[in-house]
């Protein structure tokens, strides 16, 4: 799933009533939340591996959007600005955990009925991402699985869209190498 960028005249109005009174902002915030939240949700899931870990970062980050909110001055769209604050909030909450702790089955992916040659397969797959670095692991999370362009990440991340490219690159290289050693 794509990650939803609001027309620039939603994303004006959304600011105009969180800037309104109380009932106009609850209203502005809880039409982030229900735009937003399946999509932040999907990133968190990769970035932490594991399903309760992604709720807990969701949580986090609409708390936070829900606090900043009010400060919020445009200079960004408001995706990518959602976009830094879960991403952000996922690799924290990642750092914290042990690394011993395994990942969800079920981002293994395919289902019980499914062959075993398929689980595997996914199973190397989610043991190769998570053996990526934070920074190829985001940048790939957010062109392969959220679809974005290589403009849309560098924008959300703060860095030239050469940077995206060598990184995207570097993690496909690194996938292919631990994918190709088991």
């Amino acid at each position: 799933m794509a990650f939803p960028s609001l027309a620039l005249e939603v994303e004006a109005r959304i600011l105009a009533d969180v800037r309104g009174g109380s009932a106009r902002r609850s209203d502005a915030v809880a039409e982030v939340f229900r735009v937003f939240r399946e999509p932040v949700l999907g990133l968190c899931l990769h970035l932490t591996g594991r399903r309760a870990d992604a709720e807990d970062v969701v949580q986090e980050v609409f708390l936070s959007v829900h606090r900043a909110l009010p400060l919020f001055r445009g200079e960004s769209r408001l995706s990518t600005w959602i976009y830094r604050i879960a991403i952000r909030a996922a690799l924290e909450h990642r750092a914290r955990r042990r690394p011993t702790e395994p990942l969800d089955p079920e981002l293994a992916g395919p289902s019980e009925e499914e062959e075993l040659v398929a689980r595997d397969q996914t199973r190397r797959l989610l043991v190769a991402m998570d053996r990526l670095s934070a920074e190829h692991r985001t940048v790939l999370s957010l062109f392969a699985i959220e679809e974005l362009s290589h403009k849309e990440i560098a924008d959300i991340l703060g860095v030239p869209e050469g940077t995206v490219w060598s990184r995207l690159n570097a993690a496909r290289r690194r996938l292919a190498e631990d994918l190709a050693l088991r």
